[in-house]
């Protein structure tokens, strides 16, 4: 072989390795487009993580201390009280305004909890995110990016925690237009969204493409080597997946610590960050999972004992297709079932995953066809459990008499050796020694 030919044969080998390291890089690029994506541009999804925000006591206490504190800057709660009070009791005003603030965080509490509130929330949270997409889609009459801000409107809330404190709801009424509000973006921040949402729409999907094809080309490009490209792909899911539990682990660390001004704050900010970013964490351990199975897919491919022995058990049901196939449906219903990943309960992914496993499960047929051809198909399943029985009882009778021989052979080995201490001490001749050897190796 030519130094040319080493160089090239080296080239071939390194092409898809090369290729399986970019698809690596692009896919863990994905994984964060695709939850930003999720997360900012499906209302349905961002309802459902402000619906689990306000299940987390932490962030309910904090909610609760932010409308107190809301209402009791913007509104003379003392002078209310007082209004309609008697003359003489008008001084009993002031003591009863701040005894009903210490009371007020403990009723907003409990009335953030109560599922009436919660779904004034989870209203409130919607009704936000339309208005923020009809914007960012240039499709809102309402607020343009130049002329106002994205809030979310929490006075229906505020009025009925002001309800169950007992000074009627009628006390919000009198709350400045702009009180009581969570800002989720400005007109500043909305002119740059509108600008970007196209292209981010378009990347997004673009991206898992652009991996896909990477790794099926890797995989095509390798020729003889295929398996072991297969496992390098497996490897590089397990290695993104990791990547991005790392990097969320990483972020939510700086996010806490630039969002959280007292140490009170933390755990507020830490579990706003946690259940916001669900979705991410569930797309690193949906990769790992996948790198693990491709993985064990393509140690299943290998030339070990284990893994021919399994190939060669499943060939009989692999010749018939409706075994095959039944068996890959049956394992797609179990995924579906567990939903360990959130491509299970998605169209596109879930597509996706349907078409590679029975892509997977063809490739597995042809291959066990071709490599035991002697393998033949029984007719019913009982054929094939005597067929498994029947193999494992020969495996079984090589191993008795492998260890039954090796008796036998220390016995004659312990013999000789007895022989020819004889012969050392003058009891035996060179003769007799031969006889006596010659007779113990024949038998």
């Amino acid at each position: 072989m030519t130094e040319g030919d080493i160089v090239e044969k080296h080239g071939r080998r390194a092409l898809p390795l090369a290729l399986v390291v970019i698809a690596s890089i692009v896919l863990l690029i994905t994984a964060f487009a695709i939850w930003a994506k999720r997360q900012v541009l499906e209302t349905d999804t961002w309802t459902e993580t402000s619906a689990e925000l306000l299940e987390n006591e932490a962030i309910r206490d904090a909610l609760a201390d932010f409308l107190v504190l809301e209402l009791y800057d913007n509104v003379d709660v003392e002078a209310e009280i007082a209004e309609p009070l008697p003359e003489r009791a008008k001084p009993l005003a002031g003591p009863v305004a701040g005894a009903l603030r210490q009371l007020a965080g403990e009723v907003a509490r409990r009335a953030l909890a109560e599922e009436k509130v919660q779904a004034l929330w989870e209203g409130a949270n919607r009704t936000a995110h339309e208005q923020l997409l009809g914007i960012v889609e240039d499709d809102s009459d309402v607020v343009s990016t130049t002329g106002g801000n994205v809030t979310i409107d929490l006075k229906q809330i505020l009025g009925s925690i002001t309800e169950n404190l007992g000074v009627g709801a009628g006390l919000v009424s009198k709350l400045p237009e702009d009180a009581a509000q969570l800002q989720v973006a400005d007109s500043d921040e909305l002119d740059k969204v509108q600008t970007g949402l196209d292209v981010f729409k378009a990347v997004a999907w673009l991206l898992v493409i652009l991996a896909l094809v990477l790794y099926v080309l890797a995989v095509y490009l390798a020729g003889d080597r295929r398996r072991e490209t297969l496992r390098a792909v497996g490897i590089g899911f397990i290695v993104v997946g990791a990547a991005v539990l790392l990097g969320h682990r990483a972020a939510g660390n700086a996010v806490v610590g630039a969002l959280s001004e007292t140490a009170s704050a933390d755990d507020a900010v830490a579990a706003t960050w946690e259940i916001g970013t669900t979705q991410l964490t569930e797309i690193g351990h949906g990769l790992i999972l996948y790198g693990i199975l491709i993985v064990i897919a393509a140690w299943l491919a290998g030339p070990t004992s284990i893994a021919t022995s399994l190939r060669g058990a499943v060939t009989p049901w692999f010749r018939r297709p409706a075994y095959a196939y039944g068996g890959a449906v049956a394992l797609l219903l179990v995924l579906f079932l567990w939903d360990p990943t959130p491509a299970t309960h998605r169209l596109i992914p879930s597509l996706l995953l349907i078409v590679l496993v029975l892509l997977g499960t063809e490739a597995l047929r042809r291959r066990v066809v071709r490599e035991f051809p002697d393998r033949v198909t029984t007719g019913s399943s009982a054929g094939v459990a005597q067929a498994l029985a029947g193999r494992m009882r020969e495996a079984r009778e090589r191993r008795v008499a492998t260890a039954a021989s090796a008796p036998a052979s220390d016995a004659r080995i312990a013999e000789l050796e007895r022989l020819a201490s004889l012969r050392d001490s003058g009891l035996l001749s060179d003769e007799e020694l031969a006889a006596e050897k010659r007779r113990i190796l024949g038998a």
